[in-house]
């Protein structure tokens, strides 16, 4: 038998899954010198959520963390995550934006590319394919493993012989929820290893805590490659443990040969590292077996927690764990991975906060189910699609067929401030954010999100949250354990009383004081901005921010008509008119911030 192969996570997915993608390189390279010597079959470090997360929060180049991280592993195969034609964004992109991509990846240092498709939509995956084959790289086609009444073993067999047919070095089970029971996977391997000639791998993430036993059972039925993460990174939304499968190994058929001392020296490097990102950290990362009822991959609900967190809702997550399910069965099952696990999570949480289904569609969910992102697995739920496109047309063919070349246009708008191929691939992922992040390069002004201090060696909290209250007389030992989402003004806050749970109602400010001393006559947000009280005011049911002012004051607009763009949790949504009539005032521009119940935008009838 041959010896196992592994890849290690570390250096992306087990930070995205955990700690919300946010370590910075500053953290790895210290390490990458006793990473190269561990003998891994490759070590992932590089797409996924990491080229976002450099941009928006680290205020790092994506490329030259690719760059100096290949400088740091010279004998080490590095390995990336590309979403096929989605790349590391969003959206489709045109044929030849794959191709110069994937072409750029390369020349910085990538050597495998692990490619797949939210939709499993084979289609989609060929550009990247043929790309990577190329530039004489690893190309690694990707099986999504999900659960539904659509999806079957005999599908993802058939799809491995199309991805083998491409021209794959190899074949990956993507098992990023951790769905896969030990004798699900034993079949599964069974099955494809009979199929195709090409090595299987198989990703699985701990959240149910299942992945080390299925690793085991796909292992004795012939998959010699296993994805893991070292230990102080592992487990939970992670991965299963590297040092833990290396000692399960040993001594067997199976043996992976690595040094498990080397091993355990990178696990207490990353102990120590982990301690400084305390604040990404999330109850809702540790093993979760509701993991087999709402399939939220690790990755996900890693996000996901941290973006209820920005919306002041993180004791809504229940609900929206509830809701995920319900929305993914509308878009017809489609695999809860970037970019669908983005498209079906935000739904999910724009139904919960925003006071009812679907009174909220984001721009994702509509191309959606306008077929933009691939075909669908399963069947949509029509009432859904005629409420989010009304009688639009669905296109059937492969969506780029439909996307003109772009690279040329893409580089042009990057601007002065981009300086090579790479900067202005930055800008085409993300416009906005890509140009500011140059923008700011230029000047000299990056600035990374702040980290909190850490005391003594752990975590320090810049408020307390257990504390003695002396009120007349008599005290009471009060501990916060959590706020809610405001709403007409108050916040509910969560706190237990000598051990008793209570919730406090707060008033927040609802009034500002005006120039002059004057207090204002009509109650307004934290931000000054008139509270919306007429049928004519539009407002966002999420906090978000401004991505597009679709109108000017005196405009004519009609009922239901676009007016705004705002985007919240890296979806955009459309806020139409409420009323039609002519815009009176615009009260915001684009880039700011704005908060549920403020007027952005005023219409007043003819």
């Amino acid at each position: 038998m041959p010896a196992v192969k592994i890849t290690e996570t570390v250096l992306r997915d087990a930070h995205q899954s955990l700690l919300a993608t946010r370590m910075r390189l500053a953290d790895m390279l210290p390490i990458c010198q006793k990473l190269d010597q561990v003998g891994y079959w490759s070590l992932e470090c590089w797409g996924g959520a990491t080229y976002d997360a450099c941009l928006r929060f680290l205020k790092e180049d994506p490329w030259q963390r690719l760059r100096q991280l290949r400088e740091a592993l010279p004998n080490s195969r590095t390995q990336m995550l590309l979403r096929g034609q989605n790349l590391l964004g969003y959206r489709h992109y045109s044929d030849d934006v794959v191709q110069k991509f994937v072409q750029l990846a390369a020349n910085n240092g990538m050597d495998v590319f692990r490619i797949f498709d939210a939709m499993n939509d084979v289609r989609n995956l060929h550009t990247a394919i043929d790309a990577v084959k190329k530039a004489g790289k690893h190309a690694q086609g990707t099986i999504c493993y999900t659960l539904s009444p659509v999806h079957t073993t005999e599908q993802f067999v058939t799809m491995a012989k199309a991805l083998e047919n491409r021209g794959c070095d190899s074949v990956v089970v993507k098992d990023m929820a951790g769905l896969l029971t030990p004798s699900a996977a034993a079949n599964l391997m069974q099955q494809l290893t009979l199929a195709v000639s090409v090595p299987i791998h198989l990703h699985s993430h701990a959240t149910s805590g299942l992945a080390d036993m299925a690793q085991l059972k796909a292992i004795e039925n012939g998959c010699y490659h296993i994805d893991t993460a070292i230990s102080s990174m592992a487990n939970g939304a992670s991965h299963p443990p590297t040092e833990s499968m290396v000692a399960a190994l040993a001594d067997s058929e199976y043996t992976t040969g690595l040094d498990l001392p080397l091993l355990q020296e990178i696990g207490f490097y990353f102990k120590e590292i982990r301690k400084k990102y305390h604040q990404f950290e999330s109850e809702f990362t540790g093993i979760d077996t509701r993991v087999h009822v709402n399939q939220v991959p690790g990755g996900m609900i890693s996000n996901l927690a941290n973006q209820l967190k920005e919306q002041n809702a993180t004791e809504r997550m229940n609900e929206v764990l509830a809701e995920i399910p319900k929305v993914r069965a509308d878009l017809g099952y489609p695999p809860l991975v970037t970019p669908t696990s983005q498209i079906v999570g935000s739904q999910a949480v724009f139904n919960v906060l925003s006071g009812g289904r679907y009174n909220n569609i984001s721009n994702e969910v509509k191309l959606y189910f306008q077929g933009r992102y691939g075909r669908a697995p399963g069947t949509v739920s029509e009432k859904i699609r005629q409420l989010a496109i009304g009688n639009e047309e669905v296109i059937e063919v492969r969506p780029a067929d439909l996307l003109p070349p772009e690279w040329d246009k893409l580089e042009r708008s990057a601007g002065e401030n981009a300086q090579c191929e790479e900067d202005a691939m930055i800008v085409a992922m993300f416009p906005d954010l890509g140009l500011s992040f140059l923008e700011e390069r230029e000047e000299g002004t990056l600035t990374p999100e702040s980290l909190e201090p850490i005391s003594n060696g752990e975590p320090a909290s810049t408020a307390p949250v257990e504390f003695t209250l002396t009120l007349h007389g008599e005290n009471y030992d009060v501990k916060v354990t959590g706020s809610g989402h405001e709403s007409d003004g108050h916040r509910p806050v969560y706190l237990t009383l000598d051990g008793v749970p209570e919730e406090v109602l707060v008033e927040t400010h609802a009034e500002m004081m005006m120039g002059g001393g004057a207090v204002s006559s009509s109650p307004t947000s934290s931000s000054g901005r008139q509270r919306a009280t007429e049928p004519g005011h539009v407002t966002t049911s999420m906090p978000g921010t401004v991505i597009e002012v679709l109108v000017k004051e005196g405009d004519q607009v009609s009922e239901g008509q676009p007016v705004l763009i705002t985007e919240a949790m890296k979806m955009e949504s459309e806020i139409a008119a409420p009323i039609a009539g002519v815009v009176k005032g615009i009260y915001v521009q684009k880039g700011e911030s704005v908060n549920p119940d403020e007027v952005l935008l005023e219409i007043e009838t003819d």
